[in-house]
């Protein structure tokens, strides 16, 4: 509907100065002829006036205006949350029943808004302050949001909206949940020290009586190994030690049993719970024997005090009790060295023990030779760098040493240059199969050495490397839980000199060591898996053998699925997993299993599951709102003046309310003078003669005259 206005404007035709002037002049000749008595002094005002107002240029504006149709935002929460039992429908239902009283209502227009899914959680507050900037205020006659009152960014509601804001909750009265809340957990642990986890169980909404109260079943498992059975009771904080078991993520998974009675709880996803756990070693301590001085002795010591993280220990032979040079024994050492308190009292304190060179010349007694030996197979790790000696009689293998290690020496020396071969099995394992520059790869071929002993590997080590006659030169075996590596010459300084171009032997000489500590990445069979961008599972299977079986995944839901892994070199296997939701999801290939948790065990969005509109009802109080439960039904839609109460209860349901606006819209503007030109002309012509009549007594004689008859 369009509807006219009137209004006045101006035009100067010589400008506001020239038209300022004429009025000054006008003011000025009308006191001047009052000053002298002059009768006409107001008709010559008038006509000054009247001449300034014509050089103005007054003109009449006709606007055109057009009233504007009022607007109302429908905002719908299609978040994760909103999947919950019956909370879709309800949704539905009333979107189109809020959408089809605002189409019968006349000149009002819907804006609906949509809250799709978010990682990050329902932005709704967010979502609410775009959608009132995006429309003019003077339109908007109110605001209706269908949600669950479960938001993430409350920070981001605006304090207050230019129309009522009303609140339509999804969800039942008797709805109730059960979550489990981790309260407290470390992001990293020292391996083997127990570390605290402290959580709790929180019961939402309308717990029903057989259920509240009642403690909860929790199981709880490192890693997928076995799981531990707790019983908790709900709201009271519980303190749980798990214990890092090896480096890097180590993955617990904690989980709680549905209540046996009673009606279900609304979802079971925030029953579960993930939390990573990194695994981290105290200082490496390594014991280091060197049983005579030549030239690669400082090999060894030279790694090991490269890496701040070890504590080493170093105990050198510097003279065999055989020798007789006449030197006291109090000026080669100032003070007794510890063997009792190495070697017997904190043997076990070692993470690593390596033996350089040693020959067995009475220095240790055999009963530390057995602790040594009972260390390895607790548990602990022997590194063997052998030289001549191990062909002779004061070799390792004739101590009871020789029960654990991975070969066993012929008596042959050999002296004899060779370049050091990667074997089958040592392209595979993970100690060899990396090592910058092995033949084959794209580097250099490796130096030579010049010497090995000859030994027989025992059948259940594997052989990574050969030397001369592709004569075993680096063997790496198992004895009980602990590992053994020997390694049969003493020329790997030859390749830290850069003799004939060198090799890698500071890399070879750690691999074998954090291989000998059980290092995971060092492990040859493993199963890894790591969560790409996708999110995607990036499975890897390590291996010796030739062949692997297909990697079976459980996921977060219980559905059980198969993967092939494709080869990806020698002893590789590979593929990749869509997962179709966040969780925790469970792969075993064989006797390997491994746990990796995608995004939270419990999405955020289910963190919280019960209806609550606690946070948006400032801003609907602010703006005379309300917020209703759609259990009730779908309120009726009514129209109150602004400033007045927006909801109330009906006859038989409860109402809401927008306000009108009656904003308008300036379509046109037509434009005329106040006045044509003649017509000024006459009017101050008129008021000129006015003047000079009354100045000149006409009018007083007629008026005289008149009297005098």
């Amino acid at each position: 509907m369009s509807v006219a206005g009137l209004g006045l404007g101006f035009a100067p035709l010589l400008g506001w100065g020239v038209v300022a002037a004429a009025l000054a002049l006008a003011l000025l000749a009308a006191a001047l002829a009052w000053w002298r008595g002059l009768r006409g002094w107001p008709w010559r005002l008038a006509a000054g006036l009247a001449a300034a107002a014509a050089m103005a240029g007054p003109m009449l504006e006709t606007g055109v205006r057009r009233a504007l149709s009022d607007i109302v935002l429908l905002v719908e929460d299609h978040s994760a949350s909103q999947s919950l039992p019956g909370r879709a429908a309800q949704l539905a239902a009333a979107s189109e029943a809020m959408a089809a009283q605002i189409a019968a209502r006349p000149d009002t227009e819907l804006r609906r808004v949509t809250l799709a899914d978010d990682p990050d959680g329902t932005l709704l507050g967010e979502t609410i302050a775009r959608a009132l900037a995006a429309e003019p205020e003077s339109r908007l006659a109110g605001v209706i949001v269908i949600t669950d009152g479960r938001l993430h960014d409350p920070a981001a509601l605006p304090a207050e909206a230019p129309a009522p804001v009303h609140v339509l909750l999804t969800g039942q009265a008797e709805d109730w949940d059960r979550r489990l809340v981790i309260e407290e957990s470390p992001g990293f642990g020292l391996i083997g020290q127990p570390v605290t986890l402290r959580l709790r169980i929180e019961d939402q909404g309308a717990v029903p009586d057989v259920v509240a109260g009642r403690a909860a079943t929790l199981r709880l498992s490192l890693d997928g190994e076995d799981e531990q059975i707790i019983s908790i009771p709900p709201g009271m904080p519980l303190d749980i030690q798990v214990t890092p078991e090896h480096p890097g993520q180590n993955v617990v998974a904690l989980a709680l049993d549905p209540p046996d009675a009673g009606p279900p709880q609304l979802t079971e996803l925030n029953d579960r719970a993930v939390v990573r756990i990194e695994g981290v070693r105290d200082r490496l301590r390594v014991l280091l024997v060197s049983g005579e001085p030549h030239p690669g002795g400082r090999v060894w010591r030279n790694i090991l005090k490269s890496d701040t993280n070890v504590d080493l220990v170093h105990f050198t032979i510097l003279r065999p009790p055989d020798k007789m040079d006449g030197v006291p024994v109090d000026e080669l050492a100032l003070i007794a060295f510890p063997t009792e308190a190495l070697f017997h009292d904190r043997i076990n304190d070692f993470d690593l023990i390596i033996f350089d060179r040693y020959r067995v010349r009475g220095i240790l007694p055999p009963q530390y030779f057995d602790n040594i030996r009972r260390y390895v197979e607790a548990g602990g790790a022997l590194l063997v760098a052998s030289g001549p000696e191990m062909a002779g009689v004061e070799s390792l293998h004739l101590s009871p040493l020789g029960a654990i290690l991975p070969a066993r020496p012929t008596g042959r020396f050999v002296d004899a240059p060779f370049r050091p071969q990667l074997t089958e099995a040592g392209r595979r394992h993970p100690v060899t199969a990396a090592l910058q520059g092995a033949p084959g790869s794209d580097g250099a071929p490796w130096g030579r050495w010049l010497r090995m002993g000859e030994v027989v590997a025992d059948p259940r080590a594997e052989v990574l490397m050969t030397g001369e006659g592709e004569r075993p030169l680096l063997v790496a075996g198992r004895a009980g839980q602990g590992r053994v590596a020997l390694l049969t010459s003493d020329q790997v300084w030859l390749w830290g000199r850069g003799f004939e171009g060198g090799g890698p032997q500071a890399e070879l000489l750690r691999r074998v060591a954090h291989w000998s500590m059980k290092e995971p990445d060092l492990e040859e069979e493993t199963l890894s898996v790591r969560v790409a961008e996708g999110p995607v599972l990036a499975i890897t299977r390590r291996t010796m053998e030739d062949a692997i079986g297909p990697v079976e995944i459980i996921r977060p839901d219980g559905a059980t699925a198969t993967l092939a892994l494709e080869p990806e070199g020698a002893g590789r296997f590979s593929g990749r997993f869509p997962a179709p939701a966040p969780g925790l999801y469970r792969l075993a290939e064989g006797e390997l299993t491994r746990v990796v948790a995608v995004g939270p065990a419990a999405p955020r969005e289910f963190e919280q599951t019960v209806a609550d509109a606690a946070a948006l009802e400032p801003l609907v109080a602010a703006m005379q709102g309300a917020v209703l439960p759609l259990s009730e039904g779908v309120p009726d839609l009514r129209t109150v003046a602004v400033g007045r109460q927006a909801h109330g209860q009906g006859i038989a349901r409860p109402w809401i309310a927008i306000t009108p606006r009656g904003a308008e819209a300036v379509e046109g503007l037509a434009v005329r003078p106040l006045l044509p030109p003649w017509a000024w002309l006459l009017l101050i012509a008129g008021l000129a003669l006015a003047a000079w009549l009354a100045e000149g007594g006409r009018l007083r004689t007629r008026r005289e005259d008149s009297g005098v008859r």
